[in-house]
């Protein structure tokens, strides 16, 4: 069909199929073909597929009021939003600014920290530190900002030329390092960049609690979060926290930042606000933060059209009051390490290297060697062809490894997070694919290996 339409897809080489319908974690396309959908789509159907409850608020607030201008009205869904997302955060986050998705957030954090630096008189903060591996988004502040090598390559022209340390990768250390007995040189790594560049050009430090596809839902070590808060602190830095992939429930808690005890200053959300219903995202941030834009500035220059719209809210609304009445975020917490258990007797694999993540924000990486941790070549395309035999097994797959998670430029992996309604039953059933898929191509995945 693709050669017949007008639609511009992201891949000019692959036919795909037409998908007819969801229900759950189900999908299925027009000639019949029924899928486990284990990725949630990009992490973002975390409630599943074809509800009625959703639709049926959509509706209402269309007939009601379906777009206003944030500059002429304010409206009473993206008021009750705001409350109950507050409600949700740790800490004393407080103000939330919405827009509609996780580039967007990323962008609005970055203008936010600026913005916020620039009004208390340190002009010359500008710059954001953010991680190698990681992902903030398409936008051209976003992708400075990240450090996913192949998504900036071709870009690189038009990026700021932000600083970058090494990632909380504990399978692939940088400092080679165990975990048990480290000192977290990746986090103090931020301290080292500060003094090198200078305190005063420094505005933020941005990075995701559990990285996703970048590095396969590779989460950081427990007391990394409280050392960057500490250096934060010290410095003057905003701390950032991306919670577009890991926010709404999707680790088991709230945020995914909840796990270290720690509060941002500006925390990104998105994806799952919405789970595929509607494109929402959110910009949060702290009283301390929001009080220099009311007393010094009176004014946030920046904005897009559709932020907070009477429509999205409505739908993120009627998405957090399904998860609250469905108990989904408890679920996730206590399902989370039957799903990890699950997952780990895949290691009698030869090529499975690392399982890891949190909650249903999981991530295998694949290897050559798992003694030496040897990634695969590059042009074996080894997680191409996992997507490919798990797709006809009826398993949808995240994959990771046009992202680079070995030094910017190779390594195989995918995510598996299903939505957050997933049961044991269905779990047994994606891995029960998974381990098919295995089998079917660790004969030709050894050859010549």
């Amino acid at each position: 069909m693709s050669g017949t339409d007008h639609v511009f897809y992201r891949s000019q080489r692959v036919d795909l199929p037409v998908v007819e319908k969801g229900e759950g974690i189900f999908l299925f396309s027009d000639d019949g073909k029924e899928f486990i959908d284990a990725s949630s789509g990009a992490l973002v159907s975390n409630i599943g597929h074809g509800l009625a409850t959703i639709a049926e608020a959509m509706s209402k607030q269309a007939e009601k009021i379906e777009f206003v201008h944030g500059t002429k009205f304010k409206n009473e869904p993206a008021i009750r939003l705001a409350q109950r997302i507050i409600e949700m955060c740790p800490g004393n986050l407080d103000k939330v600014y919405f827009v509609s998705g996780g580039s967007e957030a990323a962008e609005t954090a970055l203008k936010m920290a600026r913005s916020y630096h620039l009004a208390r008189g340190n002009v010359q903060k500008q710059l954001v530190i953010s991680r190698w591996q990681s992902y903030h988004g398409a936008t051209l502040g976003a992708l400075a900002m990240s450090g996913r090598t192949m998504s900036r390559k071709i870009y690189q022209p038009y990026l700021l030329d932000f600083p970058h340390i090494h990632p909380a990768y504990c399978y692939r250390c940088s400092y080679d390092k165990k975990q048990e007995t480290c000192g977290c040189d990746c986090a103090w790594e931020l301290e080292h960049v500060i003094h090198q560049i200078g305190e005063e050009h420094i505005s933020a430090f941005i990075a995701e609690p559990i990285v996703g596809a970048t590095l396969s839902a590779a989460p950081a070590p427990p007391k990394y979060f409280s050392i960057i808060r500490e250096i934060c602190d010290r410095y003057d830095v905003l701390f950032i926290d991306d919670e577009v992939m890991t926010g709404f429930g999707r680790t088991g808690k709230n945020f995914a930042i909840e796990h270290y005890g720690v509060i941002p200053d500006i925390m990104i959300g998105g994806k799952g606000l919405g789970a595929g219903y509607y494109p929402i995202g959110v910009a949060i941030c702290t009283d301390k933060v929001y009080q220099v834009f009311e007393e010094k500035l009176g004014n946030f220059v920046h904005g897009f059209t559709y932020q907070g719209n009477p429509l999205a809210s409505a739908v993120a609304l009627s998405v957090l009051k399904f998860m609250e009445d469905n108990g989904l975020i408890l679920h996730v917490e206590e399902t989370g390490p039957y799903l990890m258990k699950r997952l780990t007797e895949l290691y009698r694999f030869d090529f499975v290297g690392d399982i890891r993540g949190k909650g249903f924000m999981t991530g295998l990486e694949l290897v050559k060697d798992t003694e030496t941790k040897e990634p695969f070549p590059v042009e074996r395309g080894i997680t191409k062809l996992v997507a490919e035999t798990a797709w006809r097994e009826g398993l949808i797959i995240y994959p990771a490894s046009s992202n680079g998670q070995v030094h910017g430029v190779a390594g195989d992996g995918f995510l598996i997070g299903p939505p957050l309604i997933t049961t044991r039953e269905q779990i047994d059933l994606i891995v029960d694919r998974l381990a098919k898929t295995f089998e079917r191509i660790s004969r030709v995945i050894r050859v010549d290996s």
